[in-house]
């Protein structure tokens, strides 16, 4: 069964450090082109992310992107750096004595200064591998969607196919009536001069008429070419420009 190359898939996990979500989007293309859109702290997983996609998906252009909503409770502890406080106070006091007055730094003020406040970070191992997992159920749901979807346009296809071959029965049928019919119209036609003509000529002339208008070759192979379309569509390997040639085909023989 053909699969189509277009479908989307969002899958969420909420746990004790935050809430993920993953957006996954597929849409036609001949090769895997994959685009990836990560929260700055889980950037070390773009070639996870990556090897993942490119293990289920052979081809189609990709959009993948995560969120990260981290809980409170996970948020990292503030820690001062002491030693680093020290020198700033010890500096500030050194300034003060030359200008001589007593230094009166204030407590916020010296929270702002670069590097005397810090987050500890907290560990995102966890996160890491459990955006991975939450990856691996939304690719499922992408391959799966992508496949029904694939069930759905392989049965529009065999359905045009049906439609097709009734109308080259439905030809084949009118064939002789038509081919008799356009014979008359032109001796209608050239009755009034059926006289100045050579009859010979005028035979063969018909002749190979009749047979610019013999179409049994092209539906025998419109037949064929739906035959094909009919069995490719009917494997599991990528599909479309072996379809888009077909459609190509089917149009030259039906003109």
């Amino acid at each position: 069964m053909a699969k189509s190359m277009t479908a989307f898939a969002r899958e969420t996990h909420t746990g004790e450090q935050g809430e993920l979500t993953w957006e996954l989007r597929s849409v036609n293309h001949r090769f895997l082109e994959t685009f990836v859109r990560l929260p700055e702290d889980l950037r070390d997983l773009e070639t996870g992310v990556r090897e993942r996609i490119a293990a289920r998906l052979d081809r189609g252009k990709v959009d993948c992107s995560l969120r990260f909503a981290p809980s409170p409770a996970a948020t990292g502890d503030l820690r001062i750096n002491h030693r680093y406080l020290e020198l700033l106070l010890a500096a500030g006091a050194e300034v003060a004595e030359r200008l001589g007055r007593a230094p009166t730094p204030e407590p916020f003020d010296l929270l702002r200064w670069p590097g005397v406040l810090a987050e500890q970070r907290p560990d995102l191992g966890p996160v890491q591998a459990q955006a991975l997992t939450l990856l691996d159920q939304t690719l499922d749901v992408l391959v799966a969607t992508r496949a029904r979807e694939g069930e759905r346009l392989t049965l529009l296809i065999r359905d045009r196919c049906d439609r097709l071959l009734e109308s080259v029965a439905s030809v084949r049928e009118r064939m002789p009536q038509v081919m008799e019919e356009v014979r008359r119209r032109i001796l209608d036609r050239l009755d009034e001069v059926r006289a100045e003509l050579d009859p010979n000529r005028l035979e063969q002339e018909l002749a190979l008429l009749a047979q610019r208008l013999d179409v049994d070759e092209e539906m025998d192979r419109l037949q064929a070419h739906v035959q094909e379309v009919r069995a490719v569509a009917a494997t599991d390997k990528p599909v479309g420009r072996r379809l888009d040639f077909l459609m190509q085909e089917l149009n030259r023989e039906a003109n």
